[in-house]
């Protein structure tokens, strides 16, 4: 009991003096003083293969108020941004036979590796990054994030992009442009395209080092919902120094809040 109490004192100070539970009150202040949200989508729009409940009908609800950002493929957004790619899905069977002084062929013209979240991660394609990183001119290194964990099921973590982009900084070792968050690389393409200034946009993730730390870098407000990798008593915890505007237990709570 004393240890429950202790629980509930720390996060009524945290409230008064930091972050606030979204309730009715502050949550219509929050949608009343944003022009967009940019939401994170693993552990906060879906959980694995499974999309968080409610999360339809409250995106459903913000486009009707406000700009609504999410993510995409790798390969479906360079293609869209009129770029060719290789690699991907398509390499995910390919093997190296290591024979006698085997010599591994690459194309020359790559001027991009582009690194995020593989799950067919296979020595072929790290030969090939390598190659193109270390040989190619002006070859840049691109992550989309380096996030440590993932969730590929909604019952477990998994690993995450972190530790492909890893494997390729220490095979070439090189650091990569990172263009996701908390990198503030995205919000200026984000500014260039929308034309909403940051203080009008709302940062909503489940991570404090990555989405949160994004957010309050790019000058958003920012709520952390708990459906994903961070927790309460993480959140709380005397050594957490990313402490968001909002906190709450998974979007839709904001339909619950807000909605009709």
């Amino acid at each position: 009991m004393k240890d429950k109490n202790k629980s509930e004192k720390k996060e009524q100070e945290m409230g008064s003096s930091s972050t606030e539970v979204l309730n009715g009150e502050n949550g219509a202040s929050l949608l009343n003083s944003v022009d967009a949200f940019l939401f994170d989508c693993d552990g906060v729009i879906w959980k694995g293969d499974k999309l968080i409940d409610g999360v339809s009908e409250t995106l459903q609800f913000l486009r009707s108020q406000v700009y609504v950002i999410g993510g995409e493929g790798i390969v479906e957004e360079l293609h869209l941004a009129g770029f060719t790619s290789l690699g991907g899905p398509d390499d995910a069977n390919k093997k190296i036979e290591l024979k006698q002084n085997p010599f591994f062929h690459h194309d020359k013209t790559v001027g991009a590796v582009v690194v995020g979240l593989d799950q067919y991660i296979n020595f072929y394609k790290l030969q090939y990054a390598t190659l193109c990183i270390r040989e190619n001119p002006g070859c840049l290194f691109i992550a989309t994030n380096r996030d440590a964990v993932g969730h590929m099921t909604d019952l477990q973590e998994w690993p995450g992009a972190g530790c492909m982009v890893a494997a390729v900084c220490g095979t070439t070792q090189k650091e990569p442009v990172v263009v996701g968050k908390p990198s503030t690389f995205m919000m200026d393409f984000l500014l260039k395209k929308f034309n909403v200034d940051t203080s009008r946009m709302c940062m909503v993730g489940d991570r404090l080092d990555t989405d949160i730390l994004f957010g309050q870098s790019a000058g958003c407000k920012t709520l952390l919902v708990l459906s994903g990798v961070t927790s309460l008593p993480a959140l709380q915890d005397s050594a957490n120094n990313i402490v968001p505007d909002y906190y709450t237990d998974k979007v839709s709570d904001l339909l619950q809040l807000l909605g009709p």
